[in-house]
């Protein structure tokens, strides 16, 4: 997995801006990466959180699919209100998706349980035509047991993560019988106060940075 950023650093009147294009990451073996791009910029050292803060702040896609149940499960109404990180990637992923979701999973399991009742992770497949709900959920399950899965209809996958500048390929299948698919590795954390996505967690994030930012989501923290 290799992931392609290109950064500028830019002195504004009060404050040092700084702008990261996020690449597209292929997760597999023998994968490429493709560079393509969405803008994101940190624009305040004052910030309490260490992921980074968007400049623009990102509506959570209009997306129904399925969830883990084969229950139609609306995105932006059901988390509507809540804390909510939401990840693109597959579950035969074998870096960046299960390293991500690891993360995420120990550090809430560090947060008392109403906290931790207090913020969704939604993970939205790339390869649905693998990840049915019941592999779906028992992939989950091994990280989380209230983590959502939704699975289903590619195309609108791949528009909803471009609506939030995250480049989605289709699947393809290797000589070897294993699956690559390309996706922007990149976590999102919507707000509950407006449901838009105001800070990016990029692929390298650490355990600890999520282990700092999650209480600080959970209660709501203004970015």
């Amino acid at each position: 997995m290799q992931l392609f950023s290109t950064r500028y650093r830019a002195a504004g009147a009060a404050a040092l801006a700084l702008t990261a294009a996020l690449a597209l990451t292929a997760c597999g073996s023998g994968s490429k990466s493709t560079n393509g791009a969405a803008i994101v910029s940190q624009q305040s050292q004052n910030s309490p959180y260490q992921g980074t803060v968007l400049g623009k702040h990102f509506d959570m896609p209009d997306l129904v699919l399925p969830d883990t149940s084969g229950q139609p499960f609306d995105l932006r109404q059901r988390t509507a209100g809540k804390t909510t990180l939401l990840f693109f990637g597959y579950t035969s992923c074998p870096d960046v998706c299960p390293t991500t979701m690891g993360d995420i999973a120990v550090a809430l399991q560090k947060l008392p349980a109403d906290e931790q009742a207090k913020l969704n992770v939604v993970f939205v497949s790339t390869d649905p035509q693998v990840d049915t709900p019941k592999v779906l959920r028992t992939w989950l399950d091994s990280f989380n047991k209230n983590f959502i899965g939704l699975t289903g209809d590619l195309q609108k996958v791949k528009a909803a993560a471009l609506s939030l500048g995250i480049l989605v390929e289709d699947p393809v299948v290797n000589k070897d019988g294993t699956v690559t698919s390309s996706h922007g590795a990149q976590v999102l954390a919507f707000m509950p106060s407006d449901n838009k996505a105001h800070l990016v967690y990029l692929s390298n994030t650490s355990q600890d940075v999520f282990a700092h930012d999650l209480p600080l989501l959970a209660k709501g923290v203004a970015a």
